[in-house]
């Protein structure tokens, strides 16, 4: 994540946007306790079989999961404002 947050200095906590895609992600592990401001998150064309608690991400807007290998989804519950 770090490698990816060059325009921000390299500060992972502040980042409101992520691109992840074509990493061969499997699993989604703790980017709620590291980016706590994300807003925009890309992961399309990873391996990630299970989405599981996105809730997590209070501020999320956008979340791109396109061509990955999703069976499972949980803890997807919406936040209004």
């Amino acid at each position: 994540i770090r490698r990816n947050a060059e325009h921000n200095d390299c500060v992972i906590f502040s980042l409101e946007e992520l691109s992840l895609h074509q990493q061969e992600i499997e699993r989604l592990e703790h980017i709620d306790k590291w980016c706590r401001d994300l807003k925009i998150l890309y992961l399309q064309n990873n391996l990630i079989g299970k989405i599981e608690n996105v809730s997590k991400l209070k501020k999320l807007e956008y979340l791109n999961l396109a061509l990955n290998n999703i069976e499972k989804i949980e803890n997807l519950e919406v936040y209004h404002k």
